[in-house]
C-alpha cells in the first residue's frame, strides 16, 4: 500500500513540478511574443467612378483596395466583420498559416459558414513563427474578391531588423482588376451559356487607380512621392482575378527580396513577373534624374497569340520626386516592360525566385524524394453523375477531378471530431487521476 501512496505521491509531484511549471512557461511565453491587434471591417456597397462611369460594388470600409492590416512577426491578430450588404461572404487571410486554427481561415462551406447579412462574426487571425513580409486577405465567397481584398504588412520583431539594409522607407502597390458592372452576376451569365460573353476584365488598377492610359483617367492617377537618393521597400500585391502581369518603373532597377510572407536571395531585374494571389517584395534605389516615372503593368499572357479577345489596357501609376524641377509634359515610360506574349521573359523570371535560406531564416525542404507527381490544373467542362444522370459540368479540376459537395456536412465533421477528441482527452485526465490514488 506504501508503495502504491509512494507512486502516487511521485506521480503528483512530477504533475505539479515539471507539467504544470512547463504549460504555464508556454503560455507565458506565447503572451510576450507580441501584441494583439484589433480591427473592425464593414462591408457595403459604395458608388465608385472609373473609365466614364459610376458603379456600386462591394468594399470594406469604403475603400477599394481594403484597409491594410499592419503588424510584427509574432503577433495576434483580431477582425470583426460586420456585413451589411444583402448577400452571405467570409474572409480568408492568403497565405496565413493560421496553425491549429482552421475555423478562422476563411473558405465558405467548408470551415465555417458565411456572415450572413446583418450579422458579423469575429476571426482569429494566427500567423506562423517564419513568416514575415507581405501576404494579404480577400472575400471568399463566390467572386467577391474582385473588390474586397487588401495587404497584410508583417515587419520584423520589434528589437531586429530585415535580412538587407534597412530602407529609407516604403511603400505599398496592390494590383487589382476592374469590371464593367458586378463581376458575380457577369461570371454567372458567362456559365450559363458557356460559350459566348466573355467576363474578362476591361482594365487593371493600381492602388484602385487605372492611369493615364485610359478614358477619363488622370486626374487620380496613383503618385508615390520619393527623394532622391534614397532605397525604398515596395510591396506588390496581385490580387487581379485571373491574370499575370509583368510590372515595372522606367530607368528604375528592382531588387527582388521577398515574396508571399518569405525572404530570397537578392536578385537584380528591371522587371517582374507576378503571379495571381502572389506578393513580392522589392528594393528601389531613386538614382535617377528628377522627374516623374511611370510604374506600368499589363498582362501576362500564355494562351494562343491568334486570340485578341483579353484585357490588353496598360495600367500606370507615377513615382514622382521630389523637388523643385519644371513636370514633364509626359512622364517617362518603362521601356522594359514585356509584352504580351513574352513567353520568355515570363519563364525567364522564375529561375529568380531562390529561398533566402540563412541560419535566420532557414528552409527544411525534403531531400530525399520518394514519389512523383504528375498534376495537371485546369478549367474545362467536367463530367459527374447527378442523382442518376450523366451531366457536364464547367468547372475547375486537377487531373480531371473536381470537388464536389460530400454527403455529409463538412463542418459537422469538423464539429463531431472536435467535440470527440475533447470527450478522449477529459476521460484520460480522469483516468489519470484516478490511478494517482489506487
Amino acid at each position: 500500500m506504501k508503495s502504491k501512496e509512494m507512486m502516487g505521491m511521485k506521480k503528483m509531484r512530477f504533475l505539479f513540478e515539471v507539467l504544470v511549471p512547463a504549460l504555464l512557461t508556454g503560455m507565458l511565453a506565447s503572451m510576450a511574443e507580441g501584441r494583439t491587434h484589433y480591427y473592425d471591417f464593414v462591408l457595403k456597397e459604395t458608388n465608385f467612378t472609373r473609365l466614364c462611369s459610376t458603379k456600386s460594388m462591394t468594399t470594406v470600409n469604403d475603400s477599394f483596395p481594403g484597409p491594410v492590416i499592419r503588424i510584427h512577426r509574432g503577433d495576434l491578430v483580431y477582425v470583426n466583420v460586420h456585413n451589411q450588404d444583402d448577400f452571405g461572404v467570409t474572409i480568408h487571410w492568403h497565405g496565413v498559416k493560421q496553425t491549429r486554427n482552421p475555423w478562422s481561415d476563411g473558405p465558405d462551406h467548408i470551415t465555417q459558414c458565411r456572415i450572413q447579412p446583418g450579422t458579423n462574426f469575429t476571426y482569429k487571425v494566427i500567423f506562423g513563427e517564419d513568416q514575415e513580409g507581405t501576404l494579404w486577405w480577400h472575400a471568399h465567397s463566390d467572386w467577391t474578391r474582385a473588390t474586397v481584398h487588401g495587404a497584410i504588412v508583417i515587419l520584423p520583431t520589434q528589437g531586429t531588423t530585415y535580412p538587407f539594409p534597412k530602407p529609407d522607407g516604403e511603400h505599398l502597390l496592390v494590383l487589382a482588376s476592374w469590371f464593367a458592372g458586378d463581376f458575380n452576376e457577369e461570371y454567372e451569365e458567362y456559365l450559363s451559356n458557356q460559350t459566348g460573353t466573355s467576363f474578362d476584365d476591361i482594365a487593371f488598377t493600381i492602388n484602385g487607380e487605372p492611369g493615364d492610359l485610359v478614358a477619363c483617367g488622370g486626374e487620380t492617377t496613383h503618385r508615390w512621392l520619393v527623394d532622391y537618393g534614397k532605397t525604398y521597400l515596395l510591396r506588390i500585391v496581385n490580387v487581379v482575378v485571373n491574370s499575370e502581369l509583368f510590372f515595372a518603373i522606367s530607368e528604375h532597377n528592382l531588387t527582388i527580396v521577398g515574396t508571399d510572407g518569405t525572404y530570397t536571395k537578392p536578385r537584380v531585374t528591371s522587371y517582374i513577373m507576378i503571379a495571381p494571389g502572389q506578393t513580392m517584395d522589392v528594393l528601389i534605389t531613386t538614382n535617377q534624374s528628377l522627374g516623374h516615372y511611370y510604374m506600368a503593368a499589363r498582362q501576362f499572357v500564355t494562351f494562343d497569340p491568334s486570340i485578341t479577345g483579353f484585357n490588353n489596357m496598360t495600367a500606370t501609376a507615377i513615382l514622382q520626386y521630389r523637388g523643385n524641377y519644371p513636370p514633364p509634359d509626359v512622364p517617362s515610360f518603362p521601356i522594359n516592360l514585356p509584352l504580351f506574349h513574352d513567353l520568355d521573359s515570363g519563364l525567364g523570371f522564375l529561375s529568380l525566385l531562390r529561398s533566402l535560406a540563412t541560419p535566420e531564416h532557414p528552409v527544411n525542404v525534403p531531400l530525399n524524394i520518394t514519389t512523383r507527381m504528375f498534376v495537371t490544373a485546369s478549367i474545362n467542362k467536367v463530367n459527374y453523375t447527378f442523382e442518376g444522370t450523366e451531366v457536364s459540368h464547367f468547372a475547375a479540376s486537377l487531373n480531371n477531378i473536381t470537388f464536389m459537395d460530400p454527403t455529409s456536412s463538412i463542418l459537422l465533421a469538423y464539429y463531431r471530431y472536435w467535440y470527440f477528441f475533447v470527450y478522449l482527452f477529459f476521460k484520460f485526465l480522469y483516468l489519470y487521476f484516478v490511478s494517482l490514488f489506487l
